[in-house]
């Protein structure tokens, strides 16, 4: 038995990056999974791989910030499966401007995909895993929520997904559905790809490297897992320290007014 044997999961951004690895992760754990994106060839691609594998999976056209692409999703999803449990809100852009560079279009596409997707998707999957027993959502944040991040569009929908993520928790706890979040921090991707602030990043970052999209992918499945039947409301960093203090721990070594752990 997989460790999510029986869930049927919604991964949005599901074609690549993260979302794939959560796809292929999810359905080697027993999940049927819904590939989710607007990224067809590459989606239709993994969900191929997947089920050759021996794994079951789809893939389906999804615009996170179409409420009308939601709903027929949802339907799609419960046609194929006869019931849904799991919902990872992972689709997400990056907007790379500051907020006086930041045209007003630019800042609503980020917050139209970023976070009001999210919302969309609680409340197009929410009935249809309240029927189907309950379940859990686990929305992709990162820790820019936390810090004054260079992209403030981007820091912006991602600490909104913390409030929204503690807010539903509240609210679908009688319907038997767990809300959570993750929040990654320097994981190697393609939407940061060839960024400047990688290298200054992994540096801060206490673990000293780069995290992985599997190691990021775990910490959603066990949030999606039942192993995880008694958190709800809670965001789980997944970021090698950085959220801990990485800043202060770089400048008090630069400093020399702290040492290096031992080897």
């Amino acid at each position: 038995m997989g460790r999510l044997e029986g869930k049927v999961a919604i991964i949005t951004g599901g074609s690549r990056g993260q979302g794939a690895a959560e796809a292929r992760m999810f359905a080697r754990e027993g999940a049927a999974v819904a590939i989710c994106d607007i990224l067809d060839a590459e989606g239709e691609d993994l969900a191929r791989a997947i089920s050759k594998d021996g794994g079951a999976a789809r893939y389906f056209h999804l615009d996170v910030a179409d409420p009308a692409n939601w709903a027929a999703v949802v339907d799609d999803v419960m046609a194929w499966q006869g019931r849904l449990t799991t919902l990872v809100n992972n689709a997400g852009i990056l907007n790379r401007t500051g907020v006086m560079d930041t045209a007003p279009e630019a800042w609503n596409r980020v917050l139209g995909v970023n976070l009001t997707g999210a919302m969309l998707g609680i409340k197009a999957c929410a009935p249809a895993m309240r029927d189907s027993g309950g379940g859990a959502v686990v929305n992709i944040a990162s820790v820019a929520a936390y810090v004054g991040h260079s992209d403030p569009a981007y820091s912006a929908t991602k600490a909104g997904l913390l409030g929204l993520t503690r807010s539903a928790a509240m609210e679908l706890v009688g319907w038997g559905i767990r809300v959570n979040a993750v929040c990654p921090g320097i994981i190697l991707t393609g939407l940061n790809a060839g960024g400047a602030h990688l290298e200054p990043w992994r540096q801060a970052t206490p673990l000293g490297r780069y995290g992985t999209i599997e190691e990021a992918a775990r910490a959603v499945l066990f949030l999606a897992s039942d192993e995880a039947s008694f958190i709800t409301g809670e965001d789980l960093a997944v970021d090698g320290g950085f959220k801990a203090g990485g800043a202060a721990r770089r400048i008090s070594l630069e400093a020399g007014i702290a040492l290096p752990s031992a080897p």
